[in-house]
């Protein structure tokens, strides 16, 4: 779905975290909040479960190839792979960013960025500080590139 993070292969802890967060109505989400209320723990590990087992698939937008090779450029210098893992599969409480939207990755990045997103942790708010929007495009065109 358009402007919607694919959640297959997302890590379990990843996908439990956020989960938790939406249903506390810490992390706000007008898509998943009717899916999330009245979830129970153990309903919301199984949900995650599920889901990191799943394999990601291309999200089929068009990536630009002069983005994502600046965006490779950029992930190496903000140093993505150190929290992401080089492979941009995500680890424990980082996401996959491997095969992710294109057009989300752009609104989550520019909402940590901005300030308007954050979570339990963070540093994804001052990593992205001062990155400019055809950065956060190169980012997320680069991070979709990634087979």
């Amino acid at each position: 779905m358009e402007n919607t993070p694919s959640l297959a292969g997302q890590p379990a802890l990843f996908l439990t975290n956020q989960l938790i967060l939406m249903r506390e109505k810490l992390r706000k989400s007008e898509v998943m909040a009717p899916f999330v209320t009245g979830l129970k723990d153990d309903e919301i590990i199984a949900l995650a479960e599920h889901y990191a087992k799943l394999r990601p698939e291309p999200t089929g937008e068009p990536v630009d190839r002069a983005l994502a090779a600046r965006g490779k450029v950029l992930a190496e210098q903000l140093h993505c792979g150190s929290c992401h893992l080089p492979n941009y599969e995500g680890r424990e409480q980082m996401p996959r960013l491997a095969h992710q939207r294109i057009d989300y990755l752009i609104l989550s990045l520019t909402a940590y960025r901005d300030g308007t997103r954050s979570g339990i942790d963070t540093s994804m708010n001052g990593a992205m500080y001062g990155v400019s929007e055809q950065d956060i495009r190169a980012l997320a065109h680069h991070a979709a590139s990634i087979r």
